[in-house]
């Protein structure tokens, strides 16, 4: 059985600027290793205390609501809120040899959607997503969003539209549709 080739979405998620991949997460920030790393949630940064409690990796097979078959890659940090007396947010720098470090035991494509996992220890964990990151004076910051559920056959319905809408504008060269 094929799976569908989803590299449309693919493509468009690792441009998105509210859905990175940990590549282009570390990528930004291995431009500043020494600035403080942020999280934000529910409008609030995460604890300064926070630790990164697991780095997993996951290899997903499903079939979509349009009985298509899917697969994907998948990231999922772990992040643990919590205030842990006089500690500051970590450097960007300490988050990159976290994954780093994972990578060494588990294959981490940087390619792979990338969510997080976030709780406190006493409310349940919560995913999101992450926006490109921001430099505000010596933090970097990262704004976590509820990761919305989606329709695959929708999704590339909008992209093929999208694509299809871009190509049959009239070309001002030509003043024909691309064809």
């Amino acid at each position: 059985m094929l799976a569908i080739d989803n590299s449309k979405i693919v493509a468009a998620a690792a441009v998105d600027p509210d859905d990175i991949t940990i590549g282009s997460l570390l990528g930004a920030l291995a431009e500043r290793p020494g600035a403080r790393l942020v999280f934000f949630y529910e409008g609030r940064p995460v604890k300064p205390g926070y630790h990164v409690t697991e780095v997993k990796a996951g290899e997903f097979s499903a079939l979509d609501c349009g009985a298509n078959p899917e697969s994907w890659s998948e990231i999922f940090v772990q992040l643990w809120d919590v205030d842990e007396g006089g500690r500051t947010h970590m450097p960007a720098g300490k988050f990159a040899a976290i994954i780093r470090k994972v990578s060494d035991h588990v294959a981490l494509d940087p390619s792979a959607k990338l969510t997080f996992e976030v709780s406190d220890g006493v409310r349940p964990m919560q995913l999101h997503r992450a926006a490109y990151p921001s430099d505000v004076g010596d933090e970097i910051h990262v704004a976590l969003s509820p990761r919305p559920a989606s329709c695959k056959p929708r999704d590339r319905w909008l992209a093929e539209k999208t694509k299809a809408d871009a190509c049959c504008a009239p070309s001002t060269a030509t003043g024909k549709c691309c064809g």
